[in-house]
């Protein structure tokens, strides 16, 4: 029987939650200080109605200071422009793309939050109810592991092969490999490789924050489209409500579904062009900074890292000051790399 786990890593600027399963990470959960809860699953806001598209059977929203969201709706709830709603939102922004709301009633007032989304902590509890939180070190080292394979192409499947996972503005396209696996059956290997891709596949957009259309390119031919059906079902059945699956196709893919509600990992760890982004830098180098005044208590200790890194790196020192006292610096280097990162004592 499959084991969840649930992990909270809060360190200054961002918290991060982790729920694993089987001991791999599933879900990175990742909350930032300068993110508007207005935008976050779950949350509850006044809105206003500000233009409709009938067309493509849309509202546009404005949740307040510049925030807005679309609302679906169907042609007999057609709201009205200028109306005030309570909606929720179920469905975070992506780039180029709104939130999504849904509509649970008339509202009053100005557009702006009426109730914060759950927080991490309950959001855990709710993927594995019966798990014991865990904070501290080994939370930390679970969000760095989860991270590091959130942010892969290529993974490598129990029993060899492996699957590249490959976002793109349409769909999420899926490759299986066999890899070197040679022997006489190779229906049989073709047969466990995709089966054991499915399985991980689940995991690994959910650990993602993938979903929409995704496209999986099966290994083989002649495949057990029962049994593959089956796998699927049991593999992406925590992302329900809102799972479709279609059977094997002619060219030997296999077609899903899958809700999207929160914000890609990658949106959150990456600029556009797919290099981690100057904050995501530095809250590496705040944990090792952290880390470090903690194994050296008392120490003054300096973070030396590229000028755009360091920067965004300013606000989160302060925080870091706040809770470990003055002892921590910053020193910019035009010569590093991006990604380099260093601590050591000032």
């Amino acid at each position: 029987m499959s084991e969840r786990r649930i992990y909270l890593d809060r360190g200054p600027g961002e918290s991060r939650g982790v729920v694993t399963l089987d001991g791999r990470p599933e879900r990175l959960l990742i909350l930032r200080d300068d993110e508007d809860p207005r935008l976050m699953l779950q949350a509850r806001a006044a809105a206003r109605v500000e233009s409709l598209e009938p067309a493509l059977a849309t509202a546009f929203l404005d949740l307040g200071d510049g925030m807005e969201a679309i609302l679906p709706f169907r042609p007999d709830e057609r709201p009205v422009r200028g109306a005030m709603l309570e909606v929720e939102i179920r469905a975070e922004p992506r780039r180029g793309k709104l939130a999504i709301a849904r509509a649970l009633g008339v509202g009053e007032g100005r557009p702006r939050l009426l109730a914060p989304p759950p927080d991490l902590a309950e959001t855990l509890r709710g993927h594995a109810r019966e798990a014991e939180l865990v904070e501290g070190r080994r939370a930390r080292e679970m969000a760095d592991e989860a991270e590091a394979e959130a942010l892969e192409v290529l993974h490598p499947l129990a029993g060899g092969g492996s699957l590249a996972i490959e976002p793109t503005r349409a769909l999420t396209a899926i490759d299986i490999d066999l890899g070197a696996q040679k022997g006489a059956d190779g229906k049989r290997a073709a047969r466990a490789a995709n089966l054991a891709a499915l399985a991980a596949a689940g995991r690994l957009l959910r650990l993602k924050s993938l979903g929409g259309l995704v496209v999986i390119d099966l290994v083989g031919r002649g495949h057990d489209g029962n049994a593959l059906m089956a796998a699927a079902r049991a593999a992406f059945g925590p992302d329900n409500p809102g799972v479709a699956i279609g059977p094997v196709g002619r060219f030997g893919t296999m077609e899903l579904s899958l809700p999207r509600r929160m914000r890609p990992l990658v949106e959150r760890l990456c600029r556009e062009d797919g290099a981690l982004s100057d904050r995501t830098l530095a809250q590496r180098l705040i944990r090792r900074l952290e880390s470090e005044g903690q194994a050296q208590a008392g120490a003054r200790l300096a973070g030396r890292c590229e000028p755009g890194v360091a920067k965004a790196a300013e606000p989160l020192i302060r925080l870091l000051a706040e809770r470990m006292g003055g002892r921590f610096s910053l020193i910019p280097e035009p010569a590093f790399a991006r990604e380099r990162l260093e601590v050591g004592t000032a």
